[in-house]
């Protein structure tokens, strides 16, 4: 079976295709120089990008894996959460070319996408596991239970981790997106310096917040300027600080659902599974306690096409199937 996955949620046009799970091609273009500049994606900016090169990405990925449009056997695509206008792109042409070609087709919860995409690489991932979808836009707990079934466990009550390290590396005048910059200027900064505080839920909850250290670094830049300006606190130590207490709050969640669920599979996937600091900490939580862990490759971590096509080949598999008509849902959940 060959699978057809575009991917145009945000800011990266993708597509891919599987021979049954295994990738033969996965075409990225990503946007980030054209968002740099105003320090975020632009929606209607992102939306004319994936227009002008959705079709160059398909035809980059047929011909990698040596294949035409008519050896596909499934064609699927995003249809939520995501940008409004970005996932009418890929959407509309999805279908369109399923219509045209006669192909069956599937529309695929994004993060149901990255919740399954390390499947792609590891044989030994089995359910039942914990998934943590951390990004841009998302950080969010599952107890996936087993294919198709998954209940949300925890979630951000205000900002998302990633949307987190692009506010905060804004304040700290480093290049959009904040969470390559943090972490590469975090490595030659001292977090023991500063000690930002990670929020408490009162109610025992799994959900996260971090608002309230983004909101610290604000207040220690406005009441630290003479030390900063005298290199006694450098940008690097902030940095530092801020990236400790937000993946040290992830990871203390996961430290909690474990003790609770007692289940030994945690898979870590979005944009955000692949800084360093996470990797390590994790690494140390999973030693502690010995757990399996399972975070997909950095390519695979970035909104791709591969994981869209995974997740067609599943509901292929369980013969299930969508409809033309199936419409985008920006505020999609899972």
């Amino acid at each position: 079976m060959y699978i057809l996955g575009i991917e145009t949620s945000c800011d990266e046009t993708s597509a891919a295709i599987l021979e049954n799970k295994k990738i033969i091609s996965n075409i990225i273009y990503s946007q980030i120089e054209k968002h740099r500049i105003f320090g975020g994606v632009v929606p209607e900016i992102a939306a004319r990008e994936h227009l002008d090169k959705l079709q160059f990405v398909v035809d980059e990925s047929l011909k990698k894996a040596n294949l035409s449009l008519n050896d596909i056997d499934v064609i699927s695509a995003t249809y939520g959460p995501g940008l409004a206008g970005s996932l009418i792109v890929g959407l509309s042409y999805a279908k369109s070319l399923a219509f045209a070609l006669n192909k069956k087709f599937i529309g695929v919860n994004h993060l149901e996408a990255h919740l399954l995409s390390p499947f792609l690489e590891y044989d030994n991932i089995k359910f039942p596991f914990i998934g943590l979808v951390v990004s841009g836009g998302h950080t969010n707990l599952y107890l996936a239970q087993e294919f198709g079934k998954y209940k949300l466990i925890g979630s951000t009550r205000d900002d998302a981790a990633g949307e987190a390290f692009d506010k905060v590396a804004k304040m700290l005048n480093l290049p959009y997106p904040g969470g390559p910059s943090i972490s590469n200027e975090a490595i030659k900064g001292d977090a023991k310096k500063i000690v930002f505080p990670q929020a408490y839920m009162k109610d025992e909850s799994f959900d996260f917040s971090f608002s309230g250290i983004k909101t610290s670094v604000l207040y220690f830049l406005q009441k630290n300027k003479v030390k900063i300006k005298n290199g006694e606190i450098t940008v690097s130590d902030i940095a530092a600080a801020f990236q400790k207490a937000t993946i040290r709050a992830i990871v203390n969640k996961i430290r909690r659902i474990y003790k609770k669920y007692r289940i030994k599979n945690i898979a870590i996937t979005g944009g955000v599974a692949a800084n360093s600091y996470l990797k390590e900490e994790i690494k140390r939580l999973a030693e502690e306690r010995n757990l399996n862990v399972f975070i997909p490759s950095p390519i695979l971590c970035t909104d791709n096409g591969a994981m869209i096509a995974y997740a067609g080949y599943e509901y292929a598999k369980h013969n299930k199937y969508s409809e033309l008509d199936l419409d985008i849902i920006p505020d999609l959940k899972l």
